[in-house]
């Protein structure tokens, strides 16, 4: 039934008490309570606690990776692709704070084959990166000793701003992304001029 308002509602909660609590301390017991469903209804909907993770990390690795695909299709040049590759994965980040933090300390709970699965996923997604920095030093518009430590760092960018970023903070979203993705241009040393310009 994945994708009913039910397990919608079922995968909310256990987002919201696997960030609070950790996976470990929540119980199903506790996902249903949290949405008025006693044990025996909630496995009408899902098989396990373990089930729910495994849900949860897998679409924020589907999302991510299908929103950088879309972003870098709209442009050839190197920069400006690295820029709006860093302004969808900040913006993603802020968006989904939540889906961040767990997919990020609860990796260790993953069970295999899923916790395989996903890691093989993080690993394509840094490749989109890594692959993006290559390009731009292939073409002569970027300086970076090692695309790989670039494209982590760029990552690390998104990453930091789920753990700070509040909608009614300081500094609005779209100031953000802006701001980190001018940030990702200058860790690659990037030169920002399109060939012929300049």
């Amino acid at each position: 039934m994945s994708g009913s308002p039910r397990s919608d509602d079922i995968r909310a909660a256990a987002l919201d008490l696997f960030t609070r609590f950790g996976y470990e301390a929540t119980t199903m017991a506790d996902i249903g309570a949290a949405i008025g469903v006693r044990g025996p209804s909630l496995y009408k909907h899902v098989a396990s606690k373990q089930e729910l993770l495994v849900q949860i990390t897998r679409r924020t690795m589907d999302e991510l990776l299908a929103q950088h695909r879309a972003a870098v299709t709209t442009t050839e040049d190197p920069a400006e692709r690295l820029r709006r590759a860093t302004e969808t994965h900040v913006r993603y980040h802020a968006r989904h704070r939540l889906e961040a933090f767990v997919g990020n300390r609860e990796l260790r709970s993953l069970q295999e084959p899923f916790r395989a699965e996903v890691l093989g996923r993080r690993a394509e997604y840094e490749a989109c990166f890594r692959d993006l920095v290559s390009a731009g030093v292939a073409a002569g518009r970027f300086r970076v000793a090692s695309a790989r430590l670039a494209s982590y760092a760029i990552l690390d960018l998104g990453m930091g701003v789920a753990v700070w970023f509040r909608e009614d903070g300081e500094i609005g979203e779209d100031a953000v992304v802006w701001e980190y993705g001018e940030l990702a241009l200058r860790i690659v040393g990037a030169d920002t001029a399109a060939p012929g310009e300049g």
